[in-house]
């Protein structure tokens, strides 16, 4: 939850990185960044959506995302969130997690978990509207679904991780769909 005196003041939402520029600086996975920036597909109707909201009075101008370039759920879900921002003239910053801890600290998962990605959207004058984290809540209990099965078919770690990556990029796009779907849910009183 956020702290009502928070650590990203507007001076500091500035230093973050453009997409362009996170993506520059990425060490891993640019090719899946890439590859789910490509993929992502927002409507005419999701567009006008989001264009609308974040030009409503007090509704979603910033957002602000936390991440790293090895986790699954930043290269699927911040390509999203870049189009979103693009389509909807939203100013977008990236902030590296592990060097901005104070920040995640902020925005705990659960109060605790420090999951990535991380989305906070701000108004245009930089107050602190809402928070988004890691993946929407359908994506998780098919993720968890998937995990249970494989968990009971392979009992060896490598190959684990490898029949569950297998099993799950063919879900990302789906993923993406469901990410679209609940920040639109999030924002709809904004593009009334």
């Amino acid at each position: 939850m956020a702290q009502k005196t928070s650590v990203v003041t507007s001076g500091r939402f500035t230093k973050g990185l453009t997409y362009k520029d996170y993506l520059a600086q990425v060490k891993v996975n640019k090719d899946k960044f890439d590859l789910y920036y490509g993929t992502t597909k927002l409507s005419a109707e999701d567009k006008a959506f989001f264009k609308k909201a974040a030009q409503a009075k007090g509704g979603p101008a910033k957002v602000l995302v936390l991440g790293e370039d090895w986790c699954p759920d930043v290269f699927r879900g911040l390509p999203v969130i870049a189009r979103i921002a693009e389509a909807a003239g939203m100013e977008l910053r990236v902030f590296p997690r592990d060097q901005n801890l104070d920040i995640m600290n902020e925005f705990l998962n659960e109060g605790k978990h420090q999951s990535i990605p991380t989305v906070v959207f701000y108004t245009k004058d930089h107050k602190y509207l809402t928070h988004w984290i890691e993946r929407p809540a359908r994506a998780t209990k098919e993720l968890n679904a998937v995990v249970e099965k494989v968990k009971k078919e392979t009992k060896d770690e490598p190959e684990f991780r490898k029949v569950i990556m297998d099993k799950l990029l063919p879900l990302y796009p789906k993923f993406q769909e469901y990410t679209v779907a609940d920040l639109k849910e999030t924002f709809k009183t904004y593009a009334k």
